[in-house]
């Protein structure tokens, strides 16, 4: 955009939590940033936690019991509505629908600004986090909070278009446009090099997984999945970096499988150390299928591996089946066949992997930030040029 822009973010989640909005909140800030626009984030405080950013400002928060990674911002904010005020803000853009991204939308409408939202997360796949009534009531409730919200919102943004008719098959008639998130671009690490920091064989064929440890991840059936590839390949080894609730389950499944040697849980890694693992790896499994996009999937695709993700969610759009990684029906028996093909032929692991990394161009954090940008020109009823930028992967 030719001129620059004073932007509200709004989110419930945000660094230091490692999840996909935060990770893609982060992004887009930094981005915004970088091309000239002044951007405040409003977020939830983090126990123990200090920014160094002093435009991030933090809502009073507590911990919950059952989610003590994911602080909840508790009402009333009102305390931080008059410097909200004085920012005279362009634009506003929430990028969750709950305590945090509720306060933006009805600042946003009380100030008369126009708001963008951007939709990340598919929340009824998430019902077993709300434990205090049943899934049908809790998933009926999200989806109905989701109509209402997203249809006071000037225009949303979502990852995929696979979330994009999810939002239409509940009534959200606002424009809907599909923006991927951006990943940053890989970093220049030798494979070898970081294998043998990661203590990987040269024999072994590493599958990774990178995410949390969750039930809406589809955790035991990669792990069924292995099982059965171990038997044709026993140099095959799962590698799952993350952490989650239901780690210690899933390490004593690992050993009731009998698969002990060939799986690794590494635990919450920073950032900067998963590209070690991005960099070593040599497949990439995803089984979730409750992601609008999937961001760990293009990143990992963009240091050369290629994917096998099931269907259903967003996370598969990412690959063409057959030509950078493979698209599998949700069961063990047939990923760990698309497993143990990957593993028995190094050559076209290498031609799936090579097409991988020249196929997630679209995935820039400069595209995004273009597209971004358009959006809030549009909500601004300007037709304002974007300044384009070449892809940097």
């Amino acid at each position: 955009m030719d001129r620059s822009l004073s932007i509200a973010v709004f989110s419930d989640s945000a660094l230091p939590i490692l999840n996909g909005v935060a990770v893609s909140v982060n992004l887009l800030v930094e981005e915004l940033r970088r091309r000239g626009h002044f951007v405040v984030l409003y977020t939830s405080a983090f126990p123990g936690f200090e920014d160094s950013d002093p435009d991030t400002v933090r809502f009073p928060s507590v911990r919950v019991k059952e989610h003590p990674g994911y602080p909840l911002a508790v009402p009333p904010f009102v305390a931080f509505l008059p410097a909200f005020k004085r920012h005279d803000f362009d634009i506003v853009h929430t990028h969750t629908p709950f305590t945090v991204g509720y306060a933006g939308l009805k600042w946003a409408q009380r100030s008369g600004i126009p708001i963008v939202s951007t939709y990340h997360t598919q929340y009824d796949r998430y019902t077993h986090y709300f434990p205090y009534a049943p899934p049908s009531v809790v998933r009926q409730q999200i989806r109905r909070h989701t109509k209402l919200y997203y249809n006071q919102v000037d225009r949303i943004l979502t990852p995929s278009n696979f979330s994009r008719k999810w939002l239409r098959k509940q009534q959200v008639t606002r424009p809907i446009e599909v923006v991927p998130t951006g990943i940053p671009q890989p970093t220049d690490l030798n494979q070898s090099e970081s294998r043998k920091q990661l203590r990987f064989s040269d024999d072994q064929v590493v599958m990774l997984y990178v995410g949390r440890l969750a039930r809406e991840k589809n955790i035991p059936t990669l792990l069924d999945a292995t099982a059965q590839a171990v038997r044709e390949n026993p140099n095959i080894l799962l590698c799952l970096v993350g952490d989650g609730p239901i780690r210690a389950e899933m390490e004593g499944y690992a050993k009731d499988l009998g698969i002990g040697n060939h799986i690794r849980f590494e635990g919450s890694k920073p950032r900067t150390e998963v590209d070690t693992y991005y960099a070593a790896a040599d497949v990439f499994t995803f089984a979730s299928q409750s992601e609008t996009q999937g961001l760990v999937v293009a990143e990992a695709m963009s240091y050369g591996m290629p994917a096998i993700v099931v269907q259903g969610g967003g996370a598969s759009e990412a690959v063409e089946d057959g030509q950078n990684g493979f698209i599998s029906p949700s069961s063990a028996m047939h990923i760990a066949q698309r497993m143990i093909r990957v593993a028995n032929d190094p050559q076209e692991r290498v031609s799936l992997g090579n097409n991988a990394k020249a196929s997630i161009y679209r995935f820039t954090i400069e595209g995004m930030g273009d597209a971004v940008l358009q959006n809030y020109a549009s909500a601004l009823g300007q037709n304002l040029p974007v300044r384009r930028i070449a892809s940097v992967i």
